[in-house]
């Protein structure tokens, strides 16, 4: 198995966070589109169903985030200029819940989602919060995350439930 290297090496300066807007849709649709082509590859269906059945699941992804999260950061990634991905961060009490990351297939591997994790996980330390993520057990980004220094804390079935303390926390905990 390939070892996953933390990439830091975007240049913050290059990576810009823009709320989104309902204009932002179909980039949106474009990008959760770009998450699920390899499973889509094996189902078989037309390019037609492919595309029906996508817009139907981000439609239902997006209402969920927006009515299930009211305080939160979606915001679309900008990267040297460009239109890169999205970023969805709820900023809690005691945690920062980053609710989901995604960036299209050629923004990958460039550092980028390495700095918005390392901004948020800045943010979490200062103010004494943990973060938090839900992933897929096949989702490659998991030993991503893992090298970060998220653990698992809840197995919900296709989904971990990781975090990543501070130090000061961890400390705490010991």
């Amino acid at each position: 198995m390939n070892e996953m290297q933390i990439n830091h090496t975007a240049n913050p300066r290059h990576i810009r966070l823009i709320p989104i807007t309902d204009s932002d849709l179909p980039f949106l649709l474009k990008v959760y589109a770009g998450t699920r082509a390899d499973e889509m590859a094996l189902t078989g269906w037309k390019e037609d169903q492919i595309a029906e059945f996508l817009e139907m699941q981000f439609r239902m992804q997006h209402h969920s985030y927006t009515t299930q999260y009211h305080n939160s950061s979606l915001d679309k990634i900008l990267y040297k200029g460009e239109e890169a991905g999205r970023f969805y961060v709820d900023r809690r009490d005691n945690e920062i819940r980053i609710i989901d990351i995604a960036l299209l297939p050629e923004f990958r591997r460039k550092g980028i989602g390495g700095q918005l994790f390392k901004s948020v996980m800045e943010e979490a330390a200062q103010t004494g919060k943990s973060v938090s993520i839900h992933v897929e057990k096949f989702n490659p980004a998991l030993q991503f995350y893992q090298k970060l220094g998220f653990h698992s804390v809840v197995d919900r079935g296709v989904y971990l439930f990781m975090e990543w303390l501070p130090e000061n926390q961890l400390a705490e905990m010991e």
